[in-house]
């Protein structure tokens, strides 16, 4: 569904950021983005959601194609008509607004109005929490309320590819688990092909498909998540399982080491 090939990202017409990234995203897949604070992961996301013009950034080599069509240079708005969303780190919800209305932004660029309040009962369905707290100001709610109405706030916009950068960021454990295994069963309901930036490497392989490991702009490993949990230098340096301390990946016989999917 998605293909990214070899793109480099440049900020202010000279931070090179991202060096010849290439990863995909298959139809009705989980593929986790991740990497250390700094590695490149949220430039990656921006690059596809066409964000990157806010920033004084922009893809200078390589192609981004998205169902067969390139859509590097497209307009931010007509991407997420094309059927990507991205939800943006830190939630960036609307406080003013109440829950239901921030949901219902989200439907913004839809044609098919008729389908919304079934659409709206369906994230209810996700996240019955918020149907609770339908009518409280979205600056209200905890941390982790505002995850749930960010990735509610992305399904209203009805994606074929939903992009999800740092979910667990600055949210109570308990609540992380719940939101992952709510973003798991969003793919498994509907199908909805799901790419997310983490750090919290444990949690983010519990649900996917596929992993991309990026270290200083380039994909230092790839693989099966099976592949990476019984990867030794994955299982140390991201996963925390020894006790000799974390290395970089540039240490390890298997820096760049690929395995494509089967």
């Amino acid at each position: 569904m998605l293909r990214l090939s070899n793109i480099e990202v440049v900020y202010s017409k000279m931070i090179l950021v991202l060096k010849g990234v290439s990863l995909e995203v298959p139809e009705g897949k989980i593929v986790s983005l991740l990497g250390s604070n700094g590695a490149g992961k949220s430039t990656t996301l921006k690059a596809i959601s066409g964000l990157l013009k806010n920033e004084n950034g922009q893809v200078t080599d390589g192609t981004i194609e998205f169902e067969g069509q390139k859509i590097s240079g497209i307009d931010p708005d007509q991407i997420v008509k094309n059927g990507i969303f991205q939800c943006i780190e830190g939630r960036r919800v609307f406080k003013h607004l109440t829950v239901e209305e921030n949901l219902m932004a989200g439907s913004y660029t839809r044609k098919d109005r008729k389908n919304i309040k079934d659409d709206l009962e369906r994230v209810y369905h996700y996240f019955p929490k918020l149907k609770m707290l339908r009518s409280r100001a979205s600056g209200l709610l905890s941390g982790g309320e505002q995850q749930m109405l960010a990735i509610g706030r992305g399904i209203m916009a009805k994606p074929k590819l939903l992009l999800l950068d740092e979910p667990s960021l600055g949210i109570a454990p308990l609540l992380v688990k719940e939101i992952f295994q709510n973003i798991k069963q969003i793919n498994k309901e509907e199908g909805m092909s799901i790419l997310v930036v983490e750090q919290n490497a444990n949690v983010a392989l519990s649900i996917a498909d596929y992993g991309y490991i990026m270290e200083n702009g380039r994909i230092a490993m790839e693989g099966p998540v099976d592949f990476l949990l019984s990867n030794e230098e994955v299982r140390e340096f991201y996963l925390g399982m020894n006790d000799k301390g974390k290395k970089s990946f540039r240490d390890t016989k298997t820096y760049k080491k690929k395995v494509r999917w089967v």
